[in-house]
């Protein structure tokens, strides 16, 4: 069975190079390019207005924002190509975000940093080197507290392009340019899973809502699903007959029954996890989507008539961002 989803909004050239990075909270979407600034854009008003930008947030573009699955959008983490990382915080009562602290470059000790995932309530960090590490930061204490080294004794490991934190904060997972998929176990400070079934770059890892799944996902074109129980490789997704794309992004909706993914040739895909099909296609631009994200349900006030059905956004090289709907949804 299908799933229908309609554009509902778009916002034309919202950034004027392309569009590398999407992070939800409850009440605004943060988007940022290869520009100087990031956008936050309020989704409880159907025509998705630009609710405040941050002006020269990295100097030379930024390629991450993260914010927290199931938090309450107070705190956000910008990576810029510069290789510093921003940590964005709404004071008390205040609508609008303000530079809390910043990692410089020098801080990360070692590879340069790329991808940044923060944990569910907000207190901690987690981010990737160029280098194969995993650095997990206390927010509050400002201090480094774990890194987890995936090279060998002799050398360092491989680039790791993607990273996230289970929302139970049990486990950190990671995605290599080798085609390695680590998952970290946070409690005990050590390796849990070396995943098999992808021999190329590894884009995006992202763990189900309920933190019994992983979805890890990249240049193979496949979606490879694993058992956090377990540690083993579950199913792929992927569409039958057809050449698969490299695939750059991945986020779980709410309930964790359906997977959003974004892919270079412009496609943005709905998939049936527990049925193992593509439920929905979206391909408006031929550019390539960098980034796709669900919109958060849980906390959205919404005013009359928007619907109050499942949406997602989706943005990449065509600079625009463009919002869905559920058709069902009322």
């Amino acid at each position: 069975m299908s799933k229908q989803y309609l554009t509902t909004h778009t916002v034309d050239k919202a950034h004027p190079t392309d569009v590398f990075a999407l992070a939800p909270t409850p009440s605004s979407l943060i988007s940022a390019s290869g520009s100087s600034h990031i956008l936050v854009h309020a989704t409880n008003d159907p025509s998705f207005p630009l609710q405040q930008t941050l002006t020269n947030a990295h100097k030379l573009g930024c390629h991450h924002v993260a914010t927290a699955r199931g938090g309450l959008g107070d705190v956000a983490a910008s990576v810029g190509f510069g290789g510093e990382i921003k940590i964005w915080r709404r004071p008390e009562g205040s609508p609008d975000f303000e530079l809390w602290w910043e990692l410089a470059p020098t801080k990360t000790n070692g590879g340069d940093v790329w991808a940044v995932a923060l944990s569910a309530d907000e207190n901690y960090l987690a981010c990737t080197t160029s280098d194969g590490k995993i650095h997990v930061w206390d927010l509050n204490g400002r201090e480094k507290i774990a890194t987890y080294e995936t090279g060998s004794s002799s050398g360092g490991g491989s680039f790791a392009m993607s990273v996230d934190l289970s929302g139970d904060g049990k486990f950190t997972a990671s995605g290599h340019e080798n085609g390695g998929v680590y998952v970290f176990n946070n409690d005990a400070g050590r390796l849990a899973y070396s995943l098999a079934g992808l021999a190329k770059p590894v884009r995006a890892v992202a763990f189900s809502p309920g933190c019994k799944r992983l979805a890890a996902a990249g240049n193979a074109g496949i979606i490879a699903i694993y058992d956090m129980e377990h540690g083993e490789h579950v199913t792929n997704l992927t569409v039958p007959n057809v050449r698969p794309a490299w695939i750059t992004s991945l986020d779980w909706n709410d309930t964790g029954e359906y997977l959003l993914s974004g892919s270079m040739d412009g496609k943005v895909k709905v998939w049936d996890v527990a049925r193992a099909v593509c439920v929905a296609t979206h391909s408006e631009t031929e550019s390539a989507v960098w980034a796709v994200r669900w919109l958060p349900k849980a906390g959205r006030i919404l005013p009359a008539g928007m619907s109050k059905g499942e949406m997602f956004a989706a943005a990449g090289a065509s600079r625009s961002i463009s919002f869905y709907r559920e058709a069902t949804g009322t």
